[in-house]
């Protein structure tokens, strides 16, 4: 299958499954093989982020421990030390290639709101104009509830979203996406080559995890990659332990290794990719059923007559859900009004609207 985009902006996200083989330290064949992945893209003139895990596995080994712990100070510390000991990694053998690199340490709220996300934009096309290579990671000495139930693999689709990428490639021990599993051998067999769109049996194709410095599995690459495709962005998911799975060809997707999801035809403007997934969503406005019908089927923006319910505290200009009265969420926008105000006027004619349809995304 030829593709007619021209993928200039990739995302390359690498995994500590594959960096540490499960291990608690670095493998320096692995660095080295991903490192002149990157530097061959960015030979061929393309703009490329590495979204990198590893600090908390290099820390952990720094510290002596053999499996990730438990305890949150612990990782804490495992993510500071490791940040320095995992950069030191990329800048020399970076530098083997004649290529900088500079550390990004993001946290969720960074996505969240709305001056951050823009702010962390510029500086990583900044880097773009200065050709050096942004190495992006979560930053786990502040992030709690990223180390105790994230993942690099959500991280990596935000970025690719945030700036607009073409590609986003999941780099893992796994050969992508299968679709049985061989018991006898401890195997998965019969490789998927093209997801075009993610059903409930492509989710239960996805599995856990049984690294001790891993927390992802193949399960938790499914939502994020439903996220980039859902903007425009395809996703190559393979194994970052080989050569042959860095044989990743976007124009030609049918040669790519490993699983290709397809994006998505329904693009949106930035400001709707971050309204829809980048933000945090404070609360929720149940409409009723003409205001359904005239969001679906009109791209109307919404109307105080049509809101019957209001859920939570926000404030104007917070970021909402909008449900039918079943709490079937049918889109997310922008609010003009705060709960408060909101609640008073449900119901009633008011100056202006609810939710304006250049802020409004709609979900189904």
């Amino acid at each position: 299958m030829k593709s007619a985009k021209n993928y200039k902006r990739i995302v390359v996200k690498v995994g500590s499954s594959v960096l540490t083989e499960g291990k608690n330290s670095l493998v320096e064949s692995n660095l080295e093989r991903i490192v002149k992945h990157v530097a061959d893209l960015s030979s061929q003139g393309k703009e490329v982020v590495l979204v990198t895990s590893g600090a908390i596995a290099c820390g952990l080994s720094s510290m002596g421990l053999e499996k990730r712990s438990t305890k949150l100070s612990e990782l804490q510390a495992a993510a500071a030390i490791g940040q320095n000991i995992l950069m030191q990694n990329y800048t020399r053998v970076f530098s083997k290639y004649n290529l900088k690199c500079a550390q990004i340490l993001l946290t969720r709220d960074d996505f969240h709101e709305r001056k951050r996300y823009i702010n962390a934009k510029n500086t990583i096309l900044e880097l773009f104009d200065l050709k050096v290579i942004p190495i992006i990671n979560e930053n786990d000495t502040v992030s709690v509830d990223e180390i105790k139930f994230g993942d690099n693999d959500m991280l990596s689709a935000l970025v690719a979203m945030l700036i607009e990428a073409d590609g986003l490639e999941i780099l893992t021990d796994a050969e992508g996406l299968c679709q049985e599993y061989d018991k006898k051998k401890k195997q998965y067999t019969n490789l998927l080559k093209n997801v075009d769109i993610i059903t409930p049996e492509i989710i239960r194709m996805a599995c856990g995890t049984n690294s001790t410095t891993a927390i992802g599995g193949l399960r938790s690459k499914i939502d994020p990659i439903k996220i980039a495709t859902n903007v425009g962005i395809d996703v190559v998911l393979t194994s970052g332990l080989s050569k042959e799975g860095l044989k990743i060809d976007f124009v030609d997707l049918d040669k790519c290794a490993g699983t290709h999801f397809s994006a998505s035809s329904k693009l949106r403007a930035s400001k709707k990719h971050w309204i829809a997934f980048g933000a945090r969503v404070k609360g929720k406005i149940i409409i009723d059923d003409g205001a359904v019908k005239a969001i679906l089927n009109k791209s109307a923006s919404l109307l105080s007559p049509g809101v019957v319910g209001v859920m939570r505290e926000f404030s104007e200009g917070d970021v909402v859900d909008i449900s039918d009265a079943n709490n079937n969420i049918l889109a997310r926008g922008i609010t003009n009004y705060s709960s408060q105000q909101l609640d008073k006027i449900k119901g009633k004619k008011s100056e202006k609207e609810v939710v304006h349809r250049n802020n409004l995304v709609l979900l189904k």
